[in-house]
């Protein structure tokens, strides 16, 4: 599976038959929407008003099956949500060899419910930006500590041509929060099973 960073939170997963794009909100922070007819579109907040064809749209919780891909949406409490609110949605995608978890904008407190929910993970991406509008590095590393994804890939960081509501941190300054060392930085990653190693590794996606 290949995994590209379109920049903010948004991601795609594809192999020569399926692509899945998550979290395409992209015209509304100023840059180039990338869905194409026949991708599948997950959302982890509400679905945008406007979207082109698609082959299916999910912004909610439940369980799919969909080009030979299991996609499962969690209900989490989002990044701003008061206690007991699950307004989010958490993605677990499973190929024939690969586990990926998408955050999305979550509270860094998870239940054991929903632990269970996510399993293994073998790819976990996260936003890392901060500055209360999501994760920030220390709210990252919480979530990676109880989920002990394989490998790590953060999105949402400062980055130009992109506007949010609340300034992002750089990349920089996450990684220094996250106090891990970079494996590797790479405009696409192309990931087997054999790839991944015991302890968990930080992967950095320049922005396509």
């Amino acid at each position: 599976m290949d995994l590209q960073y379109f920049g903010a939170n948004c991601v795609s997963l594809s192999s020569r038959d399926v692509r899945v794009v998550v979290d395409d909100y992209l015209s509304s922070h100023g840059g180039k929407s990338i869905l194409k007819p026949g991708d599948i579109a997950l959302f982890t907040s509400t679905e945008p008003a406007s979207l082109p064809a698609t082959k299916i749209t999910i912004a909610g919780p439940g369980e799919y099956e969909v080009s030979n891909i299991s996609i499962t949406g969690i209900p989490v409490r989002a990044h701003m949500d008061e206690a007991g609110k699950l307004s989010a949605t958490m993605y677990k995608v499973e190929t024939s060899e690969l586990t990926f978890l998408f955050t999305g904008h979550v509270y860094p407190e998870l239940s054991e419910d929903q632990l269970e929910s996510i399993g293994l993970v073998d790819v976990m991406v996260v936003p890392v930006g901060g500055n209360g509008y999501t994760l920030d590095g220390v709210g990252a590393l919480k979530l990676i500590k109880e989920i002990e994804p394989k490998m790590v890939i953060p999105t949402h960081y400062d980055e130009k041509g992109l506007q949010f509501e609340v300034p992002q941190q750089t990349l920089e300054q996450a990684i220094q929060s996250l106090g891990m060392e970079v494996k590797v930085t790479t405009p696409k990653l192309k990931l087997k099973p054999a790839d991944l190693a015991e302890v968990t590794e930080l992967v950095v996606l320049e922005r396509s």
